[in-house]
């Protein structure tokens, strides 16, 4: 009949004959798709993991600190790097502040490789909390500030920030931002 869904039942016959027909074949099942697929490894279901050629020596693992008193905010920055900002970057740990003490305590027992200040927080703002930062800890692990808007790139650089990124926030930007910080600290 026209206009009419196949039958469920025929739809998970075909999956399964599917799995069943590339377990004989073991050439195919060594073989991991790029964007998920069956496989060997993962025989019940899809690999979600992004296969690459880079081996885990060639990974850098970073740790970000992540100061802003708006927790959408702070979603929406990890949201955007997400676990692998890029594929030779991979985040290991996020470490979230609401407050300046948290962040200058958290900086002190150390374990950074990364920083990301909101310039938009209130009471303590990411751009003068980044420059007192700057000034004071000796090795300052990159900082990259979350600015209002792109017109305030001045104020990212009187800040001495490594990086900005304006509001509202573009994922791919964030995440390459990221990437860079964690390039140039580890190379």
């Amino acid at each position: 009949m026209l206009g009419t869904w196949p039958d469920p039942f025929v739809l998970i016959t075909a999956a399964f004959a599917t799995r069943a027909i590339m377990s004989l074949n073991d050439r195919l099942c060594l073989i991991d798709p790029p964007f998920g697929g069956f496989s060997r490894r993962f025989p019940h279901g899809y690999d979600h993991r992004m296969s690459s050629s880079t081996t885990s020596s060639d990974v850098i693992s970073v740790s970000v600190l992540l100061y802003s008193d708006d927790i959408t905010t702070r979603d929406a920055v990890r949201a955007a790097a997400g676990r692998r900002p890029a594929r030779d970057v991979e985040v290991t740990r996020w470490h979230e502040c609401a407050t300046r003490p948290a962040v200058t305590e958290a900086l002190d027992a150390g374990g950074y490789d990364i920083v990301i200040l909101d310039g938009e927080a209130a009471p303590a703002g990411g751009l003068g909390l980044c420059r007192e930062l700057k000034n004071e800890i000796y090795n300052c692990p990159p900082i990259l500030v979350l600015t209002g808007r792109p017109q305030d790139g001045w104020l990212a650089g009187w800040s001495l920030a490594d990086g900005a990124v304006s509001h509202p926030l573009d994922p791919m930007e964030v995440a390459e931002a990221i990437a860079t910080l964690a390039r140039t600290h580890h190379g």
